[in-house]
């Protein structure tokens, strides 16, 4: 297998757009969008997120179940 990114010129990828998608998502290997030989956008598979990354993440400050505002006056 090449290392070479593969490119494909605009008109192509505007016939072709949804299987070129398919093809990145699946490959993991970008894509550059050519405009008369030029490059002009590249087409990169998302990051993927497993299970658990987040862990950790968040950090609570305070007390997270109590409303936020003081008690309202009720007019009587």
């Amino acid at each position: 297998m090449s290392n070479k990114t593969e490119s494909v010129p605009a008109g192509e990828f505007k016939a072709r757009c949804l299987s070129l998608l398919d093809k990145v998502a699946r490959t993991r290997r970008p894509l550059i969008v050519t405009k008369r030989g030029k490059p002009v956008a590249k087409v990169v598979p998302t990051e993927t997120h497993k299970h658990g990354k987040l862990l950790g993440s968040v950090k609570f400050h305070g007390n997270i179940v109590d409303p936020i505002w003081d008690e309202w006056e009720i007019e009587q």
